[in-house]
This record gives structure tokens, sequence and C-alpha cells, in this order.
């Protein structure tokens, strides 16, 4: 469909631009004769027009075979030597049909009338002779300045034809590439996003498996335990399942459905620690109706249980989100357990890192502020 687009605004370019061409002596010749009160001849347009048909007829096949030639396919040794072919032969067209020239027509035509033709600078006025030997021996005759024809080859009005043709063969290349090089851009920019829509997708695809590893792990502690609060983990691991399955494969989530998925992950988790784990969770009353992509903050949540929580001693983890103009701000601060408990290596912070780039580039500020007792994460997205 691209393709067919860039074609088309290519053709408009090419019709308008001879359009122009050919309507111009039209013009040019209205003009002049409403001014100088001359009879409009379409004998003078036609002839105007016979030579723009011969650039024309030049273009149309350097357009359609010798421009793809090099565009496309990269053949620069066929591509220069047939347009060198193209130049010579419309060359030798030229002199094979150069046109007589009208000063001497202009010359005959005053001899015939009796009339004294006009005389170049350099004419001496006593080597006019009259009509009878201008015709013989005068400007006008054959052997006068008016019978020297063109170099037989090149001449000015061939060199400036030559040079023409150059630009016109050249304009034509250069519009091609700038269309082949925005074709290349927007199948660049394709690829590119569906590489990044992949990528999103095996990011993902790496948080939940593990994820619901540790969630499953927590229930097993439990059922041996606690049978009821088995139960109600799995009621609380079902809701969060769903939304897993029916909001994480999308673009963005509704800001309230992604805290709610937050809150029963934390319901899940309280249910396994005693009240010596402090745990608070402070969003706003009221929560703007945009959106941000699923999962986000599940993997900073997840970690602050892993590594904030000790059962030997009082821990906590505080869980803050506010929001302001058009950007949120996610705090998580837990507290730091002995290295001798902390048996987990980090999980996910080099997905998430991937993953902001990938979604937000530059438009985000991820702090971890690593503390003695305390650590702390402050994500700042836009909404």
């Amino acid at each position: 469909m691209s393709f067919k687009k860039d074609h088309r605004q290519e053709t408009i370019i090419y019709l308008a631009l001879w359009g122009l061409l050919f309507i111009a002596p039209v013009m040019s010749l209205y003009i002049r004769s409403n001014n100088l009160g001359l009879n409009f001849e379409w004998s003078e347009v036609l002839t105007v027009w016979r030579q723009y048909a011969l650039f024309l007829v030049v273009f149309l096949i350097h357009n359609h075979l010798l421009a793809p030639m090099l565009v496309y396919k990269q053949k620069k040794t066929a591509y220069f030597g047939l347009c060198l072919a193209i130049v010579v032969i419309f060359q030798l067209y030229q002199c094979n049909h150069r046109p007589t020239p009208r000063n001497h027509e202009f010359r005959r035509e005053m001899a015939m009338k009796g009339e004294r033709p006009p005389l170049p600078p350099d004419h001496r006025d006593g080597d006019f002779r009259g009509p009878e030997g201008d015709m013989e021996h005068g400007p006008g005759g054959p052997g006068g300045p008016a019978d020297k024809q063109p170099p037989l080859f090149v001449g000015q009005h061939d060199i400036i034809s030559i040079v023409i043709l150059i630009l016109m063969l050249g304009m034509n290349l250069g519009i091609k590439l700038y269309f082949k090089q925005r074709g290349d851009q927007k199948k660049f920019s394709e690829l590119e996003k569906q590489s990044l829509e992949q990528q999103l997708e095996y990011l993902k695809y790496q948080i939940n498996p593990h994820f619901f590893m540790n969630t499953l792990n927590n229930i097993h502690a439990l059922v041996d335990i606690d049978p009821e609060k088995a139960k109600q983990t799995i009621l609380e691991l079902s809701k969060m399942m769903r939304f897993v399955l029916y909001e994480g494969n999308k673009q963005g989530v509704p800001l309230d459905r992604e805290i709610a998925f937050l809150n029963n992950y934390i319901t899940l988790m309280k249910l396994r620690y005693t009240d010596k784990v402090r745990i608070s969770v402070d969003t706003p009353a009221s929560l703007p109706n945009r959106e941000i992509p699923p999962l986000m903050f599940i993997t900073f949540v997840e970690n602050a249980f892993k590594h904030g929580v000790s059962y030997r001693q009082e821990s906590f983890i505080d869980i803050a989100l506010t929001t302001d103009d058009d950007r949120l701000t996610f705090t998580c601060q837990n507290s730091r357990i002995p290295k001798e408990e902390d048996k987990h290596g980090g999980v996910g912070l080099s997905n998430v890192r991937q993953r902001l780039n990938l979604i937000y580039g530059e438009n985000y500020t991820l702090n971890i502020k690593d503390e003695e007792d305390s650590y702390t994460v402050t994500l700042t997205i836009p909404l």
C-alpha cells in the first residue's frame, strides 16, 4: 500500500511538471500577442511542442527503463552506458533534424521584396549590391554570411539541449532516489516497531512465569500450615491470573486495574507473614482515567518482599503512588535484611529497565537508592 501511494505521488509530480512545461509556450505567446497586437500562431506553439516531445520521449525511457536499473537493481555500469548512448542518439537526431536558420530565410524574403536587409555590425555598406547581387554574391547569397551553417555536429543550440537533457535525467533520478529512500525508511520503521513489540512480549513473558513460580511456592507452604489461608490465596491468585491473561497482552491498561492487581498480590503476600512485617500501600483516593503498560510495578514489589522481609527481625515495605499533571510517580521502599538471610538474587530489574527504554525512551526516570538499612525505588513515567 505504501509503495503504491509513493508511486502515485511520484507520477503526480511528473504530470504537474510536464503540464506546466507544455502550457508555458501557450501562455507566453498569448501574452505577447495581446501586448504587441500580433496574431496567435499555433504553428509556433507546435514547433516548440515538437521539441518538448523529443525530451518527453527520452524522459519516459529513462523513467521506466533506465532509472529503475540504477535505483532498484544497482546496475551502475549498464545505467551510465545506456544514458551515454541516449545522449549520443539524441544529438545525432538533433543534427539530422536541425531547422533552417530563420535569419537566412528573413534575408531572402527581404531581397525578394527589393528591400535592404539589415547588415551584420561588421559588414560594410559598400558590399551590398541590391536584390540581384544579394541573391548571388551579397550577404544573403550562397557565399554570404547568411549561408553559414552551424557546426556539423555540435552548435550552441545543441550544447544547450544536451545540458537541459542531462539536467532532466538528473532531476528524474533525484526524485526516484528520494521516494526510494522514503520507502526504505518506512519499511525500516515498521520492522523496528515489530521488533520492539516482539521484545516487549518476550520481556512480559519473562516476568509472568517467575511471578507465578513464587506465588505457587507460597501456596505450597500454606497448604500444611493453614489450609484456609491456602484457599484464600488461591482465590487471590485466580484474580491475578485473570488480569495477566486478559490484560497482560495489551499495550495499556487502566491505572486503577493495575493498582487493583498490586493490591491482590500484596493481600496474597500478607497471608504468609506475621505482624513483624509492616506493609503499607498509599494510593490516591481518586485515580485519573489514564492507561499505563501492564505489569509495570510488580517486579519492584516482588523484589521488596524477597529482599526486604526478615523472619528474625522487624521489617517493612512502603508502597506509594502519586500523580501530578501528566506524570505518575511510583515509590517502593523496603528494609534491608542481613545478607545471610538473603538467598535470592535480583529478579527482573534488567528486564524492567529494558522495557522502560523500549516504551518511553528517555521520557522516564528510574532512581534506585541502596542504603545500609533500606532500599528505595522511585519510578516516574508519563501518563
